[in-house]
């Protein structure tokens, strides 16, 4: 999250899914204003992750950085273009009747 912040991403939201889902134990969801925004941020946030002792984080989505997918294991980061993120709208399908979601970073 922090990373993210230090990248100026927007609208991050963090969404638990322990109990819920048995791809990961947290989702976390932000925006960046351009492709190359997409991109710079994956490509740090998975070298952040690395230094960080948890391994290789899979990216997919970099070559066209409209989507970019960082699975780190019990945590998985979903960057976007906003276009991109409003036509998927992940946080309404991950949603939870109940759950709490956490937005931090710029609007």
């Amino acid at each position: 999250m922090a990373q993210l912040d230090d990248d100026q991403a927007q609208d991050v939201v963090s969404i638990p899914l322990e109990g819920k889902s048995s791809i990961a134990d947290h989702m976390v969801i932000a925006s960046g204003r351009s492709t190359r925004q997409v991109a710079s941020m994956a490509q740090k946030l998975a070298e952040k992750i690395k230094q960080a002792g948890f391994g290789h984080a899979r990216v997919e989505g970099l070559p066209a950085a409209d989507w970019v997918l960082i699975d780190a294991g019990d945590v998985v980061i979903h960057l976007f273009r906003p276009e991109v993120r409003s036509f998927y709208n992940l946080e309404r399908m991950w949603s939870f009747e109940g759950s709490e979601t956490s937005m931090m970073g710029r609007n």
